[in-house]
Formats: structure tokens, C-alpha cells, sequence
């Protein structure tokens, strides 16, 4: 049984109920929207971010979800699914999941528009149900993504980010949503504000760890679905790259510098971009610091009782810096 089956054993029932739902949430009286949506849900990826909440509901309620759950499961896929779409615009990308992606076909207008729908969808499911502590969740999750894009578009055109700045970045970018999750599975089963926070504060842990391992991707040779450099082509502010900038020489410093700005499309010296983060122990670090993070996430899981949930919650937090993909 692979990894992705272990974690999802325990919620099985939940997850194969919450796909109905989800794909219930996403239906319009629009044909073209309704083609769209069923080209998305049948091309759904690891769908980590339901795991965490019906994970999360069943190690704080004795194993019990109910129906609020289940909606924030719903909503944090549609809010999750409408960045994806729109990411993909942004970017210019033509894949998603090894498929094409929405606005590679059906152009920039209908993909920023369904993103838009998906994200009202999200709003309204909240909405119609009086879940409005759910939604209160959601709502700074969307606002903190769209500011840790900003803030990495507004730093990358400079090349100056710092360590910290770069822990903001993600940590809104990436971190905030996963973060979301597990509190949405907290609150949507219990009161109790400082489990909540806790099981915020997880998230948000994991998803850090979780950025990192990705910007790790960017200097293996490995076929992990997206090809190597991408982020240094992107001029894309990467752990090991801004650990490297911050300790070598200034004629080195200049040098990277100048071949991120100027020849990142230029695969001999992206190569050797690759080559002198790697000899400087960009890796190195990068690796070490997810694992603080990581380390910092199985903490606040300790004083939880022993339970199938809690130890596929473990599982995840373990995949995902040890995946592959």
C-alpha cells in the first residue's frame, strides 16, 4: 500500500462522501462552467489539503465528523482549486497535474472567470450555512495568499530578499492555506479557541516544511513533473539560493546576480547556477531548515492521546518532505 493510502485509510468513508459533495459544490447552470468543472475534479491531484481536515475533525472529536465539516472540506478545495487556475494564468503554464491546464484549453478570460466563480462557490457554501467562523478562516487565507504573491512579484524584481522576508512570503503563499485546513477541521467539530490556534499553528508549520521540499525540486535531476531551474528561470527567490546569495563573496554575489536577471534563459549558465548553490550548501541548509520545521509541527502534535488519526497526521507530516514528487 502506498503512502497516500496509509494517510487516507483512516478517513476513507469521509473522503470518498466529501468527493460527492465536492463535486456537487462546483455545479452551475452554465454548460460551458459545467464542462469545465468536471474536466477539474477528474484531474484532482493528492487532495492533502481535505485529508488534513477530516484528519484533524477526527483526532479532536474522538473519530467523529459532521456536516460542517465536510463543507469546510468542500470550501478549502474550491478556494484551493480557484488559485490553481488562476496561478496557471499567471504564470503562463500550460500543465497542471500532468494535464493541460484551464487556460491553456480555454484561454486567459474563461480561466480567470472560472477562478472567480470557484472562489465565490467557496464563499457562498460558507455563506448559505451560517458557517461564518468557518468563513472567517477562509477569508484570511485568501487575503494572505494574495499578499505572498505580491510580496514575492515585489521582491523578485530586486533579487534582495532576506531569510525573513522569504519565511513571510511562503508562509502566506503556501503555508496559510494548509494552516487553514487544519483549523477549519478544529473548528468545525470543537470550541475550544487555543485547539484551534494549535491546530493552526500545525499547518502552517507542515506547509512551510512543505515549500521548502518544493523549492528543493528546483535543483534535482529527478522526473518530478516540472523541470529543473524552473524557479531560477523564473527569477523566483528559492531557499538554497537566497541562503547562497547571503553568504559568498560580492564578485560572487554580483555574478549570480547578474545570470538570474540576465541569462536565466540561458540553460549552460542556469547549470552552473545550479552547480555553485549546490557546492555552497544551499541544499544543505534548505534541508535542514525544513526539518526544524517539521521537527517544530510533530511537537504540538504530542499532547493529543494516541489514535489512528493522529499517527496518519504523523504519516503526512513525514511525506511531505520525504516525497518524491
Amino acid at each position: 500500500m502506498n503512502i497516500t493510502s496509509q494517510i487516507k485509510q483512516p478517513i476513507q468513508v469521509e473522503m470518498e462522501l466529501f468527493e460527492k459533495k465536492f463535486y456537487e459544490s462546483m455545479t452551475s447552470k452554465v454548460a460551458l462552467l459545467n464542462r469545465i468543472t468536471y474536466y477539474i475534479v477528474n484531474r484532482k491531484g493528492k487532495q492533502m489539503r481535505p485529508m488534513f481536515v477530516f484528519l484533524t475533525a477526527k483526532m479532536l472529536c474522538d473519530g467523529k465528523v459532521n456536516e460542517r465539516t465536510y463543507r469546510g472540506a468542500s470550501v478549502i478545495e474550491l478556494i484551493h482549486t480557484a488559485t490553481l487556475v488562476h496561478d496557471d494564468v499567471v504564470d503562463d503554464s500550460n500543465r497542471r497535474r500532468g494535464f493541460f491546464s484551464i487556460n491553456a484549453l480555454w484561454k486567459n478570460k474563461i480561466a480567470v472567470l472560472v477562478g472567480d466563480y470557484l472562489l465565490s462557490k467557496g464563499l457562498l457554501l460558507s455563506i448559505d450555512n451560517g458557517d461564518f467562523d468557518l468563513l472567517k478562516i477562509i477569508s484570511v487565507a485568501v487575503r494572505e495568499m494574495s499578499e505572498g504573491e505580491l510580496l514575492q512579484i515585489e521582491k523578485a524584481r530586486r533579487l534582495d530578499i532576506v531569510e525573513d522576508i522569504y519565511y513571510e512570503i511562503i508562509r502566506k503563499k503556501t503555508a496559510t492555506l494548509i494552516a487553514s485546513c487544519c483549523a477549519l477541521g478544529a473548528k468545525s467539530v470543537i470550541d475550544d479557541e487555543m485547539q484551534v490556534e494549535n491546530m493552526r499553528k500545525f499547518g502552517e508549520l507542515i506547509g512551510m516544511a512543505f515549500q521548502i521540499k518544493d523549492d528543493l525540486f528546483d535543483y534535482t535531476e529527478d522526473a518530478i513533473g516540472k523541470p529543473t531551474g524552473i524557479d531560477i528561470k523564473e527569477q523566483k527567490m528559492t531557499l538554497p539560493l537566497i541562503y547562497v546569495l547571503n553568504h559568498c563573496t560580492p564578485k560572487e554575489k554580483s555574478w549570480l546576480i547578474n545570470s538570474i536577471k540576465n541569462h536565466n534563459k540561458d540553460k549552460k549558465r542556469i547549470k552552473e547556477v545550479i552547480a555553485f548553490v549546490k557546492n555552497n550548501n544551499g541544499l544543505q541548509y534548505a534541508e535542514q531548515k525544513m526539518r526544524e520545521f517539521q521537527q517544530e509541527a510533530l511537537q504540538l502534535l504530542q499532547i493529543y492521546p494516541e489514535s489512528e488519526y493522529k499517527a496518519a497526521l504523523i504519516l503526512m507530516v513525514n511525506y511531505v518532505i520525504e516525497r518524491k514528487i
